[in-house]
């Protein structure tokens, strides 16, 4: 089988004849398009693609193929944090909570399974299927082998979108089946976080540009419901894109408040790197001066590196506060993961039935 081409596929357009990669965030600064990939350990893969058009117009030869895609078995997933780790990890939270080291942390646990068959496993084909069974607002593949960057995102919640110098954050904290499951404890966390995504995009905007338009809107996806909120500001004059990463990174929805005390929790509480979870990944248009970059949840990528046979990953959390109840906060880290799994996995039926 032929190594599979560069390739990115986000809101509607594909992009294919890769030009150049590099991992200079000013580049995003320069002319032409450009597909993005951030790790949430830091690691920036920026690759600036010739050729941009409309998935579905005639002439895209792009569409993946229909076998391209064969999942590991449901029973080959393991577990970074086993539930015990989770959920001993969520009282350490709290005790950090108590002596009031933090108001809150995201903690996260990795999934992983072997590939049964490496030559079928096309992240673009895998990003088809999730567009069928789990669509996502900011839903897309990037396709960099040969850089180590294969990333399939069913991503509902923008990290980083750009209007000329506009820019806008949407957070997302508070989850549940439905709207009525949401309680007090997910509201307080998403002020919370709000409060975050405004501070930082304070430190980039022009003083008193940043507003929050909407807060704690309830939005449906399949299978939960999520409180989300919009974060708005203009970019101070002498801001570009390696400043904005470097006053947003990582999102504030995924590490926590405040961030840097959160940061060295995580560090000490997650067992995995996080990878493209929670990191961004998304596209940035320099022409136009348009952009929508998303926060990495509901993000597969692939593992193919020497040493071990390759791998798909799968990254799930939950924000954690006094108000978590370890077993509560567990349960939401596997209603983000169950959908999406099944349908890596093959077990997804249209009907929506897992099994």
């Amino acid at each position: 089988m032929q190594p599979l081409a560069p390739l990115a596929r986000f809101g509607g357009l594909v992009a294919t004849g890769l030009r150049d990669v590099t991992h200079d965030p000013e580049a995003l600064d320069s002319a032409g398009f450009w597909a993005v990939a951030a790790d949430f350990e830091g690691r920036l893969t920026c690759a600036r693609f010739a050729d941009v058009r409309a998935a579905n117009a005639a002439n895209d030869t792009t569409a993946p193929e229909s076998g391209g895609w064969l999942g590991p078995a449901p029973a080959a997933w393991t577990s970074s944090l086993d539930r015990a780790a989770y959920t001993a990890g969520v009282r350490r939270v709290r005790e950090y909570v108590a002596a009031g080291d933090v108001y809150q942390v995201n903690l996260c646990r990795v999934l992983s399974a072997e590939l049964p068959d490496p030559a079928r496993a096309d992240v673009d084909a895998l990003a088809a299927r999730l567009a069928r069974g789990n669509p996502g607002r900011y839903a897309g593949t990037l396709r960099l082998p040969a850089h180590g960057v294969e990333i399939a995102t069913a991503s509902p919640e923008l990290y980083l979108g750009r209007a000329g110098r506009t820019v806008e954050s949407g957070p997302i904290k508070g989850t549940g089946r439905t709207e009525a499951d949401l309680t007090g404890k997910d509201r307080a966390e998403n002020v919370m976080i709000a409060d975050l995504v405004r501070n930082d995009l304070g430190r980039v905007c022009a003083t008193g540009s940043v507003t929050v338009p909407a807060l704690c809107a309830p939005e449906t996806y399949p299978g939960l419901v999520h409180l989300v909120t919009t974060v708005r500001g203009e970019l101070a004059p002498t801001a570009g894109w390696a400043r904005l990463l470097d006053a947003t990174f990582p999102p504030g929805s995924v590490t926590g408040a405040p961030k840097q005390s959160a940061l060295s929790i995580i560090r000490e509480l997650e067992t995995a790197p996080r990878g493209p979870y929670c990191g961004g990944v998304g596209w940035v248009d320099a022409d136009r001066g348009t952009a929508a970059l998303a926060v990495g949840i509901r993000t597969f990528w692939l593992d193919r590196e020497a040493g071990h046979a390759p791998v798909v990953r799968f990254g799930t959390g939950a924000g954690i506060t006094w108000g978590s109840d370890p077993a509560r906060e567990w349960a939401e880290t596997e209603l983000k993961a169950a959908r999406l799994l099944a349908i890596a996995s093959n077990t997804y039926a249209a009907t929506g039935r897992i099994g």
